[in-house]
């Protein structure tokens, strides 16, 4: 490690399999945390490559803990977090309005680094046990179109590592990776990103997969559609700006997302807009990210038909039923 962090401070970059094989000299315990924060330390203050990330990613996918649930072709919602907004749950909320509308989701999630509540936090507060089983998964996601991962569970350079991350409290190229290692290597993802050069990078080393895809970035800095402030969205095919009102939304503000300052806060956050009682905001926030989602699947849909299919999902009580199931196998 003391190498290789002389090269990083010289300015100079890794190859794809040096990257490699960093993370699973990690995995295996093989370096302190002063190492480990170092290292960290230094994807703070440049950019990653496209060969880094692909090495780290080809590290966690090796190592990662296999489950096999192609054959429900399943999409993900996440973000990468660390944009410092502290929102609430979007992503989380958004995977069950688009299985309630009968679209099987696979969920990969963990506790919140940089927020007061991760995807995993969230299901905690709701009594979710966390697995690796296979075939409970595979029941959950038959019975109730959902299927949640815990990240830890199934990489474990990722509990490893999170303690670092934890005491640091700052986003890390760990967030960057989190979106790309879904154990289960869903066929449909809908990442939101922080930045457009992340925006960029995700864009190139999605192209090169079998996962059809879209990438999301409210240009005011939000790793989702926050509807605050125009958003991009990137896939295989196109690039499109979009501006809120352009899909018939109301401009939200900052605090009209924010999560809360405890774990339960953010649950509550999420019971509201499943049960129907949240803030317009709230609500339309989780409508419009579940609407893209919705499109990548159905890429002959108008987005505005995605959008009514998402609202339902939600307006008619389907999202809440599916999560009420969810939890009688998972909890």
């Amino acid at each position: 490690m003391k190498d290789i962090l002389y090269k990083l401070f010289e300015h100079h970059y890794l190859n794809r399999d040096e990257a490699q094989k960093v993370l699973q000299n990690i995995a295996k315990g093989e370096y302190n945390d002063t190492q480990i924060a170092s290292l960290i330390t230094v994807f703070l203050m440049r950019n990653i490559s496209v060969e880094e990330l692909a090495g780290f990613r080809d590290a966690l996918l090796e190592m990662r803990v296999p489950v096999d649930l192609s054959e429900f072709a399943p999409v993900d919602i996440v973000g990468t977090g660390g944009d410092g907004k502290n929102t609430f749950n979007i992503s989380t909320t958004s995977c069950f309005v688009v299985a309630g509308a009968g679209y099987p989701v696979v969920k990969h999630g963990n506790y919140g680094a940089t927020s007061v509540s991760g995807a995993s936090n969230v299901m905690e507060q709701h009594g979710v046990k966390f697995t690796s089983d296979t075939a409970i998964l595979k029941k959950s996601i038959e019975e109730s179109n959902i299927a949640y991962l815990h990240a830890p569970f199934f990489n474990p350079a990722l509990k490893v590592v999170a303690p670092v991350r934890k005491a640091l409290g700052v986003r890390t190229f760990f967030n960057m990776l989190g979106p790309l290692v879904n154990p289960v290597i869903p066929a449909y993802q809908l990442l939101g990103v922080y930045n457009l050069p992340l925006l960029r990078l995700y864009t190139y080393t999605f192209q090169h997969s079998h996962t059809r895809f879209a990438i999301v970035h409210s240009l005011d800095g939000y790793d989702e559609i926050s509807l605050t402030d125009k958003f991009k969205v990137a896939s295989s095919a196109n690039e499109k700006i979009y501006l809120p009102e352009d899909l018939g939304f109301t401009r939200c503000n900052e605090a009209d997302l924010d999560g809360g300052n405890t774990p339960a806060d953010a649950a509550r956050i999420f019971d509201n807009v499943l049960q129907g009682t949240a803030t317009p905001a709230q609500k339309s926030c989780v409508i419009v990210n579940a609407a893209f989602a919705i499109q990548i699947i159905e890429k002959d849909k108008s987005i505005d038909e995605c959008i009514n299919i998402a609202r339902e999902s939600l307006d008619s009580g389907k999202a809440y039923n599916t999560f009420k199931k969810f939890l009688q196998i998972n909890s």
